[in-house]
């Protein structure tokens, strides 16, 4: 199954659902003169996670490492938002190693989390996708944060960005 295939699955699966209020999305992209499968190999470790996580969210992976992804792990967390420190459980309930896997908050600071990242082959290496369909706890109490709830996001993922580009380049 390609990513494209995903992409698809995802789409008719929204598009078969009743729209969910209060569910937002953010989608982001880069592009990284490497081969899909280096790309991936770094996604896969879990522990990568906590190197591009900005450090004032204090993000600690709390499952013992090292992790061995494949639909249907288990990874907990803890990092603090504003603050005010949260356990964080997610699973891997996508794994199409090297093309896509998506993650899905069990436990957290969001009613909703679900993020798809997707791997596709470019003449220039690998397009990169995040996409995250949230949704913010108390809807639609809740709504009133979003300005700056989408804000954060937006800067936790230039973070993230500018360090994969560190790393990896």
């Amino acid at each position: 199954m390609t990513a494209g295939d995903l992409r698809l699955n995802r789409a008719k699966a929204i598009g078969a659902q009743p729209a969910i209020r209060g569910l937002h999305r953010f989608e982001t992209a880069m592009e990284l003169p490497l081969a899909v499968e280096e790309v991936f190999e770094f996604f896969s470790d879990a522990e990568n996670l906590e190197r591009i996580t900005p450090p004032e969210l204090h993000f600690r992976i709390l499952t013992s490492l090292p992790i061995e992804m494949d639909q249907g792990t288990l990874i907990d967390y803890r990092l603090r938002l504003q603050g005010v420190p949260f356990r964080w459980r997610t699973e891997i309930s996508e794994w199409a190693p090297p093309h896509a896997f998506t993650d899905r908050q069990l436990r957290g600071p969001y009613h909703t989390w679900v993020h798809h990242h997707t791997f596709e082959s470019t003449a220039v290496g690998t397009l990169m996708t995040d996409q995250v369909d949230y949704r913010l706890p108390l809807w639609p109490l809740g709504e009133w944060a979003h300005p700056l709830v989408g804000r954060r996001i937006h800067r936790i993922f230039a973070f993230r960005s500018e360090t994969i580009r560190r790393i990896l380049l």
